[in-house]
C-alpha cells in the first residue's frame, strides 16, 4: 500500500492527445477511488465517456472550456468539476499554456445526479469553514452540487503539525502549494506541490506543514462526509 506518489515518478500514457499519469488505483492499494493527473495540450481533446460512477476534476493551472452534452463550462484554476456516468468530456484549450487537471473517479456504479446539479464550482465563491485549530477548508463538489458519492474540497493548513488522527472515509489528495511531511505508518514522507497521497479509512496519520506559509491541499473522499470528521487514537 502506497501513501505518497509524485506524478513525475509515474510513467505517462497518452489518451486522445492528453498526457495522463495515474497516481492511485487498485494496483497500489486504493480500491475505491482512482486518481490521475492529466495534462491537456493546446487544442481540442475529446475523451471517452465515463462508464460508471462519478468523477470530479480540479483545475491546477491553465484555462479553457469543458463541453458536456453540447453545453460549454468555463474552466479556471481552483475550479472543481463534476462529471457523471455517460457524459463525454471534451476540452478546448486556447493556450498558450497546458491545461492541468487532477481527476478522481469512483469505481462503483452510482445513481445519477439531479438535473439541476452544478458542473463547475469555484473556490473563490465558496465560504471558508473550520476543520480544526490549524486547518480550514472550502467545499468544491459535494452533495450541495448534486454529487452524492464523493466530497471534493480545498484544505488550507497553517504552519503546524496536527495531532495524529484518522478519518472514516477513503481519501486521496493533491498538494496544490506548500511543503510539508506526511506522517503515515511510522514513516515521514516529504510533501511538495504536486505530491499526491492516499489515506485508507481508519489509517492514523498527520500532515505537517513545515513551510513558512499556508499549505493548500485538494482532497477527495468517499463516501461523502466532512473534512472535519476526525478520530483521535486516544479516544478510540
Amino acid at each position: 500500500m502506497t501513501a505518497v506518489v509524485h506524478p513525475d515518478d509515474v510513467a505517462p500514457h497518452v489518451v486522445e492527445g492528453a498526457e495522463v499519469r495515474t497516481t492511485f488505483d487498485a494496483s497500489n492499494g486504493c480500491d475505491r477511488l482512482e486518481q490521475a493527473v492529466t495534462v491537456i495540450p493546446v487544442g481540442r481533446v475529446e475523451l471517452q465517456p465515463l462508464e460508471r460512477g462519478q468523477a470530479v476534476l480540479y483545475v491546477v493551472s491553465g484555462r479553457g472550456t469543458l463541453e458536456l452534452d453540447g453545453t460549454p463550462h468555463e474552466l479556471e484554476p481552483d475550479a472543481g468539476v463534476f462529471i457523471q456516468a455517460g457524459e463525454r468530456p471534451t476540452f478546448d484549450n486556447p493556450g498558450p499554456d497546458d491545461l492541468v487537471v487532477v481527476g478522481v473517479r469512483t469505481r462503483e456504479a452510482t445513481d445519477g445526479a439531479p438535473a439541476d446539479r452544478k458542473v463547475v464550482v469555484r473556490f473563490g465563491e465558496q465560504p471558508e469553514e473550520e476543520a480544526s485549530v490549524e486547518r480550514t477548508f472550502r467545499y468544491l463538489i459535494n452533495q450541495d452540487a448534486g454529487c452524492a458519492d464523493v466530497t471534493q474540497f480545498i484544505g488550507i493548513v497553517q504552519p503546524s503539525k496536527a495531532p495524529f488522527h484518522s478519518h472514516p472515509y477513503d481519501e486521496v489528495g493533491y498538494v496544490v502549494e506548500g511543503t510539508g511531511v506526511a506522517h503515515v505508518d511510522g514513516e515521514e514522507i516529504p510533501l511538495r506541490a504536486g505530491s499526491c497521497f492516499h489515506l485508507a479509512p481508519g489509517q492514523v496519520h498527520c500532515i505537517e506543514n513545515s513551510g513558512p506559509g499556508a499549505m493548500r491541499i485538494m482532497g477527495v473522499f468517499h463516501p461523502s462526509d466532512s473534512p472535519a470528521s476526525r478520530n483521535y487514537p486516544d479516544n478510540n
